[in-house]
């Protein structure tokens, strides 16, 4: 999806059912700032909100994804594509977690064998500081670079509202977590609850 265009399509829509901003955002029950946001190309709504905010600007969620009015001939054709779409869009997020899993395994590896053999082997102290220090070095680099995959790789579904959204880096790394969902604070309702993992956004 190209923000900027869906985001005209959002607008010009609007301005056809003669509903303003605010009116629009009170029928969705979100704030008329983040239809601003959607129309200025700087956000897409979420999948949640699609289907009714289609049903509302007398759209299709077909066009809404491809950003423009479809007829019958170019329906078919903008339908795979977006489909497509989605789907690579889920397989970079699985090869980003994929990436990030088999990243973090193998530097840990290498890293604790450093720490290994510089604990075990005879050499000059110097040395053995240094081979403790990369090593140190190298787990933390690979934890937070983990961290940044996993991060960008889809998005956390808001238990409350369902909005989905990428959490700042401070809030994902410091949030309490289990294997597929983490606390955090939604962007858009302002509750903190376990939000969950989702590869599409």
């Amino acid at each position: 999806m190209n923000q900027a265009i869906t985001g005209k399509l959002i607008q010009e829509s609007r301005k056809e059912q003669n509903l303003t901003q605010r009116e629009l955002a009170e029928q969705l029950g979100i704030s008329d700032k983040t239809v601003s946001k959607w129309e200025t190309g700087n956000g897409l709504p979420e999948v949640g909100l699609m289907l009714p905010l289609c049903e509302i600007l007398k759209i299709s969620v077909n066009e809404l994804l491809s950003g423009e009015r479809l007829d019958e001939k170019n329906y078919k054709i903008k339908a795979e594509e977006n489909i497509m779409d989605l789907m690579n869009e889920r397989k970079e997020a699985k090869f980003k977690l994929t990436v990030a899993a088999i990243t973090c395994v193998t530097t840990l590896i290498c890293s604790l064998t450093l720490m290994f053999l510089a604990k075990y082997l005879e050499m000059e102290t110097w040395l053995r500081v240094v081979l403790i220090v990369v090593g140190a070095i190298s787990i933390i680099s690979v934890l937070l670079t983990s961290c940044e995959l996993d991060r960008t790789a889809g998005a956390f579904e808001c238990q409350h509202c369902k909005n989905r959204f990428v959490p700042k880096f401070g809030a994902y790394l410091f949030g309490m977590h289990t294997l597929t969902t983490r606390r955090l604070r939604c962007p858009k309702c302002g509750h903190v609850t376990w939000c969950k993992k989702r590869l599409n956004k």
